[in-house]
């Protein structure tokens, strides 16, 4: 019987992992689910592109993962039960109970109302392609109507600074305003913070600082200090959260339901399930929880990978870095920040601004959908097989 691992995910964390344990391990040995509820790879970091009407790339999965071995199954995960080492995932066809000897846990993150009263029924936001997908449209419409209508951004994190400058420099035609909690730009340098104003001028964006969201109406947003926004569309970027599926399986969490894991991505609580990307609650170098965020995915997932090869194989398990090293921010399509932090994730004095940084953020997203198109990397490497386990051959570790 073959070792089944199964792959929760099929985002930038997920593919990846996947393809690079189909091309580290042999498939005499290994079988490698993935387990997705959409079809299409989701370029999760361009949705506020795709929200304000730009044409986002969405490859078929089952392209994607043609080739490499690795299963594909179309359906959405109910449930996880870590002491059966089983997940529940519901299909168009019904569904059922899929095993596995090692989990890989990549579902993410999704959008957080937070409690806030009609945020669930009036808002939209960038979180996932379904949602910005009705965002476009209502632009489309609103757009079509002339101008003077009113868009709201609610959150001044780097989502909600992306989004809202894609859509104003997108939809000139439309008033564009954001709503920060604190001062815009918190998180940045003097110098990127300056730079970050002088866009948001340049697009014409109504920033209000210090400002504090307790309702969204279906066409205005109500601010703590008696504030009310005239907003023809509401786009909520103020927060971020996890599936509750790990915390109802019993796997030891956070608060907001992030699986705790040690240094190799192991669940403390259950050793067969491997967390990573948004899904994980992981230590980096520097002693402080990784972010939420595209870079520290990339970290978790080759750590994670680098673990379970290892253990499988018999070999010595590599310590991949574990850093927060900085923030790619798009303003636009010609725009950009580029802002590096210290090693206790501290904003660095310099940064960079303008074109340049726009066009590293390009390549940024660029390399991130050619990694996940080809997630074998496209290159044969030497395969080898397992040494540990019952689904182990005798012998030593040989190559495929």
């Amino acid at each position: 019987m073959k070792h089944r691992i199964v792959v929760l995910g099929a985002g930038y964390a997920g593919a990846y992992a996947a393809g690079t344990l189909a091309r580290r391990l042999s498939s005499e040995d290994t079988e490698i689910t993935v387990v997705n509820a959409e079809p299409d790879f989701v370029q999760r970091m361009r949705l506020h592109q795709l929200a304000a009407g730009r044409e986002i790339e969405a490859p078929k999965l089952v392209d994607v993962f043609a080739g490499t071995g690795i299963r594909l199954r179309l359906a959405r995960v109910t449930a996880v039960d870590p002491e059966r080492q089983v997940v529940a995932v519901a299909e168009a066809d019904g569904g059922g109970e899929l095993g596995y000897d090692r989990l890989f846990y990549a579902l993410g993150s999704h959008g957080d109302a937070h409690g806030v009263p009609g945020v669930a029924e009036h808002a939209f936001d960038v979180a996932a392609r379904p949602s910005a997908r009705r965002l476009r449209e209502r632009l489309d419409y609103l757009g079509g109507r002339g101008e003077g209508r009113d868009v709201v951004v609610v959150g001044d994190g780097l989502t909600g600074i992306e989004t809202v400058t894609e859509i104003a420099e997108s939809r000139p035609g439309l008033s564009v305003a954001l709503v920060a909690r604190g001062e815009l730009g918190a998180q940045l340098s003097a110098g990127a913070r300056g730079h970050l104003r002088q866009a948001c001028d340049r697009l014409g964006i109504t920033v209000l600082e210090h400002t504090e969201v307790e309702a969204v109406e279906a066409a205005r947003v109500l601010c703590a200090d008696g504030t009310a926004l005239a907003a023809d569309a509401t786009v909520w970027t103020a927060g971020f959260s996890v599936s509750p599926l790990a915390a109802a399986g019993g796997l030891e969490v956070t608060e907001d339901g992030r699986i705790v894991v040690d240094r190799t991505m192991r669940s403390v609580s259950h050793p067969n399930v491997y967390a990573i990307g948004d899904s994980a609650y992981a230590i980096g170098d520097n002693g402080l929880p990784l972010p939420m965020s595209c870079a520290s995915a990339g970290y978790t997932g080759r750590q994670a990978v680098a673990a379970i090869v290892g253990s499988l194989t018999g070999g010595k398990i590599e310590n991949i870095k574990l850093v927060y090293e900085g923030n790619h921010i798009s303003l636009g399509r010609r725009d950009g920040i580029l802002q590096m932090v210290d090693d206790e994730g501290q904003a660095k004095p310099k940064y960079m601004g303008g074109r340049n940084a726009a066009r590293i953020k390009a390549g940024v997203l660029k390399i991130a959908l050619w990694a996940t198109v080809h997630p074998t990397f496209g290159l044969p490497k030497r395969k080898h097989r397992l040494v540990a386990g019952p689904h182990a051959p005798a012998g030593k570790r040989v190559a495929a």
